[in-house]
Order: C-alpha cells, then structure tokens, then sequence
C-alpha cells in the first residue's frame, strides 16, 4: 500500500468517525426538542423516535 492509499484510508476512517458522532449528536438534540418545537416542523413524537432508535451507523 503507498503512502497516499494509507492517507486515503486514514482520511476516510476520520469521515466516517464524523459522520457517525454527527448522527448520535443531533439525535440526541432531537430527543431533547419540545412538542411545539416538533409541531412546528409538522413531525410528531413517534417520528422522532423512530429516528432515535436507529444505531447510530444507520443513516
């Protein structure tokens, strides 16, 4: 493997990492949102949690 694969790789991994803390993070905001807050985005409370029960690698 050269060096750029190795970066690539690396670099990838750290996407990855990112994209999965971001998932947890702003699912767990969602958790925390009020039912005015969920009303005024026309999502109700089962939806949000069935976005919350997702693991946090599920897109």
């Amino acid at each position: 493997m050269t060096k750029n694969h190795t970066r690539g790789l690396w670099s990838g991994v750290a996407e990855l990492l990112a994209a999965w803390r971001f998932r947890y993070r702003t699912r767990h905001e969602l958790s925390l949102w009020s039912e005015r807050d969920l009303h005024d985005l026309g999502l109700s409370r089962s939806d949000i949690a069935a976005e919350i029960d997702k693991p946090f690698w599920r897109a």
